[in-house]
């Protein structure tokens, strides 16, 4: 049969609560047009992130019932350290409460002021505490990932050329590591090829530069690989992933993207060195190195999470059901990244709303007047967020795990439809105030 259903039952239901035009615009003015700073029981459809905010299944939840609260040496961390050590290969592995912080600690310990970290794209958190180092963060996107309207395979490419020029031109001794994101988050969610981890391995052993991943959604990025590059259509997506580690020195990993947790997180790495290191340093702000700020039951469901992600039916589902929406609106007119990517769907705020310059926030306008229309939560991903370094003016549609169904979908597509009709009224912004680091989060709002 034709017809992809999702791989799954429910079991659990959650209610969500309608509000009105006149109170969404209630709760918009008193959030200083920010949506991070709305409360959760007033949105509809929250696609703001895919963060944490997975459904957990019958086997995770009745794994954290086993969950081992001993402060040291606690069986729920072996039991993680298992699942782990056999997907990546990498000799260490130290939990963290979530992915931002296995970020902090690596950088904190391998960077200093004036070095360079080089990446496919930096995500928010990941330039942010690069940048809290005094290091400065380097986006090597291919060429191609510029037009968002191309559609290649593998559009979260990183520039392997653009690479060797910047480590031959900056020097060794200023590029403590190389960061690979996959999937290309902050690039339109798009993926990348087993062929350039592969040769931006190759370039990082010949300068003796080790290579990370940033491994938030490896999964889905194996299922990729799986499905459009050839030689890989008959290997399951657990040895494509093993296969994508083994071609790095170490990862950083949110456990609350492909591991369906709610929290968690953890570091990776080959050196022996840099692990003592970094173990000293989650002690001093995370906790013991058999919990890592969590509790057991989370170690616990993540251990589960990391089997269950890697399923090909679920796969082959979320994927689908990803391109189920993006497909529906950009075919009737809505500028998407193209090809739809696997978390999230990207709409081209810059290409929708091109009365609005980037100065005045074209995504953050689109976010707010989808709100404002329907009281669906998305995120900018553009100037808001990343400043002068913004690459586009992106709207992100975040797809939490095993947790809408296609009705909701339906409601969404029909939603940015009915905004897209009218765009020509949508107007910009401007910032009132504004935190130092990750602006996006708290910063407060004018419409003009």
């Amino acid at each position: 049969m034709k017809t992809i259903i999702e791989p799954f039952r429910i079991k659990s239901v959650e209610p969500l609560r309608h509000t009105t035009a006149a109170e969404r615009e209630q709760y918009l003015k008193q959030a200083g047009y920010n949506l991070f700073q709305i409360e959760a029981r007033h949105i509809l459809i929250d696609l703001l992130t895919d963060s944490g905010t997975s459904a957990m299944s019958t086997e995770q939840w009745a794994a954290m019932m086993r969950g081992d609260e001993s402060y040291a040496g606690s069986e729920s961390f072996f039991r993680l350290k298992r699942v782990v050590d056999h997907l990546t290969g990498f000799r260490h592995m130290i939990p963290t409460h979530q992915g931002r912080a296995a970020e902090r600690i690596l950088f904190t310990v391998v960077c200093k002021p004036g070095h360079i970290v080089p990446s496919n794209t930096h995500f928010d958190t990941t330039r942010a505490n690069i940048e809290f180092m005094g290091a400065r963060a380097v986006d090597l996107p291919i060429p191609e990932a510029a037009d968002t309207q191309a559609r290649l395979d593998f559009k979260g490419n990183m520039d392997v050329a653009a690479l060797e020029r910047l480590i031959t031109e900056e020097g060794v001794s200023r590029i403590p590591l190389v960061m690979l994101t996959v999937t290309n988050n902050s690039g339109g969610g798009q993926p990348v090829s087993m062929a350039n981890i592969e040769a931006v391995w190759q370039v990082c052993r010949s300068h003796g530069v080790p290579l990370y991943l940033d491994a938030c959604r490896f999964a889905e990025n194996a299922w990729f690989i799986r499905e459009r590059e050839p030689g890989y259509a008959q290997w399951s997506p657990q040895q494509i992933a093993q296969r994508m580690f083994s071609h790095a020195d170490g990862c950083t990993f949110s456990a609350k993207k492909d591991a369906f947790a709610n929290i968690g997180g953890f570091l990776c790495t080959n050196d022996d060195q840099v692990a003592q290191q970094e173990t000293n340093l989650l002690i001093l702000t995370e906790g013991f190195p058999t919990y890592g700020g969590l509790a057991g039951r989370d170690l616990d469901a993540i251990a589960v999470g990391l089997d269950e992600v890697l399923d090909p039916d679920y796969l082959r589902y979320r994927i689908i059901s990803t391109e189920y929406l993006g497909r529906h609106i950009a075919d009737c007119g809505v500028p998407i990244v193209e090809p739809p990517g696997g978390h999230a769907i990207y709409i081209d705020a810059a290409r929708m709303l091109p009365h609005i310059p980037p100065g005045r926030f074209p995504g953050q306008a689109l976010a707010l007047e989808l709100y404002r229309h329907a009281g669906i939560r998305s995120v900018e991903i553009g100037s808001v967020m990343f400043g002068e370094a913004a690459q586009h003016e992106l709207l992100r549609l975040a797809i939490p795990r095993r947790v809408y169904t296609q009705s909701h979908i339906d409601y969404v597509v029909e939603a940015i439809l009915e905004v897209n009709a009218r765009k020509q009224e949508i107007r910009g912004l401007e910032i009132v105030e504004q935190p130092p680091f990750l602006r996006h989060f708290s910063a407060r709002f004018r419409p003009l």
